[in-house]
């Protein structure tokens, strides 16, 4: 069982022979003048067990193997990691992180804050489930909500979270460790924890910023380095923490062989490594409950699954489940539009374009159009809110070379929701938000889409960049812009007005939040479609409105695209019930 102090939680599992792990007061002046022995921090996902105060490598193991199940606690710096693991060589293994390590003081100066970014300490109960959200969308541990309120006034321990100034919205976080305080180190070191960073964020240097506010603040205290561990693989970060001024150093760091860590010491099937992320949601969730994968084709996203006999074929989540009927209704937009309409669903006017004057007219008729290629995805070839008749010709023009038959559609204002349904059941729903970019008032329109698409496509896996193409020129120039234009500082420019992820659209998880109207309608629509797994593209003015137009319907919707909600396990659950 953890205890915790008023300001900091410290592990107090003793296993057997007990290695007598001393309890602190993280506010305690005890902490800067003694050395402890044992030491564990409870850091809300897991604990640190730092290995140079446990008195025999028999305790750190000991201590290891008392893991908290959905925890992930880290043994850092240990001295003799091979005496570990003979310990434990079937519970315990090496982590292949690297540390890396920067002096910090007056002497060597940080970067300032970035920009339309404020970095704070952890203020409310809200910034600790904004930071759970970025946990989130990059599959970290979550915290534990009571252990990290219960150190927010922590000498020991301190959690940032970083603002974006206009909006107000959690766009990054991290944790850093004063290491005397903690547990008396004689060095003055200190470490950085859990950087993160939200993927989907317009502002840049979000991460820097923490990192520059936790060195100032380590600074201040007369610390003597930050140090950090992070992966071998994970190029992207070391990067950037070698261009702050970080060098590796030398040490080891043991873990659990738990099911959150086990990618880092089970040998990976190259076989799998090429699959897309949608693909790959479903394989991992399938292997992980002893479903065997057999990848046919990587590419294109399609593997078998079997188990006790019976095997089902799938492409991403499109499975052998859905009908041929189904596949029509759903890939031509015309077939759905109509299909939802016959059962009582509010659709938008459409009409197939061909017919220059019969298109001019409905467009006069609609005020604003939405072009689209009927048999289209993934937003290539569609232009929203189109209003005059030469951006309608160019419209049909750029519609019509994605293949098939161009469709016309009366423009409804509202947000873009996307609404997944699994075995006729709402399971996630989620705003999708188009592409934007926020001004810093010295790169230009270009050079600000570039970086905010390589952001969107690093944190997405390749899927999700801006197009640099006329639809985005057409957004631009209705707001007086071009890609050589400089944006004021805070100045957010929205360049596509299609929300799809594909197109550089953000993502934000409404589930909880989605009226019983829309779940309603949702699960009425899969229905009407005889489809079990669908995402369903509605517009509307928010996730509790009644009111709502549905507009497509995904026969293989991106799963990948969801957290936190368990559209994998939903998946799964639906394909092998057994395996619930």
């Amino acid at each position: 069982m953890n205890i915790l102090r008023s300001d900091l939680a410290v592990a107090n599992r003793q296993p057997a022979p007990p290695p007598n792990p001393e309890h602190f007061n993280g506010n305690a002046q005890a902490g800067h003048d003694a050395a402890r022995k044992n030491v564990m921090i409870d850091c809300g996902w897991g604990r640190l067990l730092y290995g140079p105060t446990f008195e025999s490598p028999k305790a750190l193991a000991q201590e290891l193997m008392q893991e908290t199940p959905g925890k992930r606690d880290i043994a850092l710096h240990v001295e003799s990691p091979q005496l570990i693991l003979a310990e434990a060589p079937s519970n315990l293994f090496l982590d292949p992180s690297l540390i890396f390590r920067r002096p910090v003081g007056a002497m060597y100066p940080t970067e300032p804050v970035a920009p339309g970014i404020i970095v704070r300490p952890l203020a409310t109960r809200a910034d600790i489930a904004a930071i759970n959200r970025l946990y989130a969308m990059r599959n970290m541990v979550p915290l534990d909500p009571r252990t990290v309120w219960s150190q927010r006034h922590s000498d020991a321990i301190v959690y940032l979270v970083a603002e974006d100034e206009n909006t107000g919205e959690i766009i990054g976080s991290a944790m850093g460790i004063d290491h005397r305080a903690a547990f008396g180190d004689e060095e003055g070191g200190s470490s950085l924890w859990c950087l993160v960073v939200d993927p989907q964020t317009g502002l840049s240097g979000a991460g820097k910023s923490l990192v520059a506010h936790l060195i100032n603040l380590f600074t201040e205290r007369e610390c003597s380095y930050l140090e950090l561990s992070v992966l071998h693989t994970n190029q992207h970060a070391i990067a950037l923490y070698q261009k702050l001024g970080f060098e590796q150093a030398p040490g080891f760091v043991i873990k659990h062989k738990n099911a959150i860590n086990e990618k880092l010491f089970m040998e990976t099937d190259n076989n799998f490594s090429g699959l897309n992320p949608y693909a790959r949601l479903i394989v991992d969730e399938a292997r992980r409950r002893g479903i065997s994968v057999d990848v046919l084709d990587e590419k294109a996203g399609i593997f078998k699954l079997r188990y006790a006999g019976h095997e089902i074929l799938c492409r991403e989540s499109l499975t052998e489940l859905t009908g041929g009927v189904a596949m029509t209704w759903c890939q031509d937009k015309v077939l759905t539009s109509r299909r939802l309409s016959s059962v009582g669903i509010r659709v938008p006017r459409q009409q197939t374009a061909g017919d220059l004057q019969a298109d001019i007219a409905f467009l006069h008729e609609c005020g604003s159009v939405v072009v689209k290629p009927a048999m289209g995805e993934q937003g290539k070839g569609i232009s929203v809110d189109v209003r005059s008749e030469e951006d309608l010709k160019a419209a049909i023009d750029r519609a019509s070379k994605e293949g098939g038959h161009v469709i016309l559609e009366e423009f409804c204002a509202g947000q873009d929701l996307r609404v997944v349904v699994i075995g006729y059941k709402v399971v996630a729903a989620a705003m999708r938000r188009p592409a934007e970019i926020t001004g810093d008032g010295a790169l230009t329109v270009m050079q600000l889409i570039e970086r905010q698409s390589a952001r969107r496509a690093a944190a997405t896996g390749g899927e999700s960049k801006i197009p640099v193409d006329s639809e985005t020129e057409r957004c631009l120039a209705e707001q007086g812009l071009t890609y050589e234009s400089i944006p004021a500082n805070g100045q957010a420019i929205p360049v596509r007005k299609t929300a799809n992820l594909h197109t550089g659209g953000t993502i934000h998880d409404v589930t909880d939040g989605l009226s019983t109207t829309l779940r309603d309608v949702s699960e009425a629509a899969a229905r009407a479609l005889r489809i079990p797994v669908v995402g369903l593209d509605f517009l509307v003015s928010g996730p509790d409105a009644e009111e709502y137009v549905l507009i497509e319907a995904n026969e293989r919707p991106g799963l990948a695209n969801h957290q936190p909600q368990p559209t994998a396990q939903r998946f799964i659950d639906l394909l092998f019930p057994l395996t619930a």
